[in-house]
């Protein structure tokens, strides 16, 4: 059910947030030979984008519709 959110984080804030947050965390439990674990971190975004959905911090629209950060191409 879509909803509106009075003062969104935006997808530019969102991908800062996890490339300095979360994905330290994903590179030291999953790529410690130094190989991007793609799937690791596609799930660590889709983890955080929930996470902000279920706190109100983005909306609906933006949860569905959000395209992975640069780093996890």
């Amino acid at each position: 059910m879509a909803r509106d959110i009075d003062n969104p984080i935006l997808h530019a804030q969102a991908v800062e947030m996890f490339t300095d947050d979360i994905l330290p965390t994903i590179q030291l439990m999953y790529e410690q030979d130094g190989i991007p674990d793609m799937p690791a971190r596609r799930e660590g975004w889709n983890n955080w984008t929930d996470s902000l959905c279920k706190n109100e911090q983005i909306s609906d629209w933006q949860y569905e519709n959000w395209d992975h950060p640069p780093c996890n191409e």
